[in-house]
């Protein structure tokens, strides 16, 4: 048993190195423990009574920035450019990118960002962030939405079935919000739910500030007419 938990370790910690483009998740981490606090439960529960559902079940976060000086063109190509480093591995995915209709839509991928080893079963979740840029002169809106928590179930990985020698097997889940914890009071992954949620709506807030900071100051600072 003692073998089988210092290789969940060492798998667990492998997964957490995996390089989410705009933010390892064990820095996110680190973001969240200090803005939300150490207790997953009870920062869910703070959040509660401030998030809800939209009408397709899903978190949508929006933000509105305004950018003083800047033409649709120059935020298109800020934009554009940022989308482009920050989503470009492959597990992320460009969805659209139209400069006319002045929307650039992408898919990102932040790995493993709750986990639980059960009695039976051990659980893995990841998220899915559709991060949708639009633009109009001089401004642009931020619409960052998560439809639903990824989660990997090794059947049989808990605590017992290392005991007993059992193999596991791996079931692919989607776990709808609505019935995760604190939309849904019973929740039997409320431990695991209440840290994916936190991690989503920090992994939110960096999202937000990202994409202010490109638009304002640069994707890499330096750009500038002087070359």
């Amino acid at each position: 048993m003692k073998k089988f938990l210092i290789l969940f370790a060492a798998v667990l910690s492998m997964a957490m190195s995996v390089n989410a483009q705009i933010m390892r998740t064990e820095e996110l981490e680190t973001y969240a423990k200090e803005k939300y606090g150490e207790k997953w439960n009870d920062a869910a529960a703070n959040l509660a009574s401030t998030l809800q559902l939209d009408k397709n079940n899903s978190l949508t976060y929006v933000q509105v920035i305004d950018c003083p000086g800047k033409t649709k063109n120059q935020l298109y190509v800020i934009l554009n450019y940022w989308v482009t480093a920050s989503f470009n591995d492959a597990n992320s995915v460009i969805q659209l990118n139209d400069k006319e209709l002045g929307c650039i839509i992408a898919q990102g991928y932040l790995p493993n960002i709750a986990g639980h080893m059960g009695g039976t079963n051990s659980y893995n979740v990841s998220v899915k962030p559709i991060i949708k840029l639009d633009i109009k002169e001089n401004k642009i809106r931020v619409t960052y939405t998560v439809q639903n928590y990824e989660a990997i179930v090794l059947a049989g990985g808990g605590i017992m079935g290392a005991i007993g020698g059992t193999v596991p097997t791996k079931i692919a889940e989607k776990w709808v919000l609505e019935k995760c914890y604190p939309f849904a009071e019973k929740d039997k992954h409320k431990k695991t739910s209440s840290k994916a949620l936190i991690m989503t709506h920090a992994f939110s807030n960096v999202i937000m500030d990202k994409i202010e900071e490109a638009v304002k100051n640069g994707v890499s600072g330096n750009e500038n007419d002087n070359w």
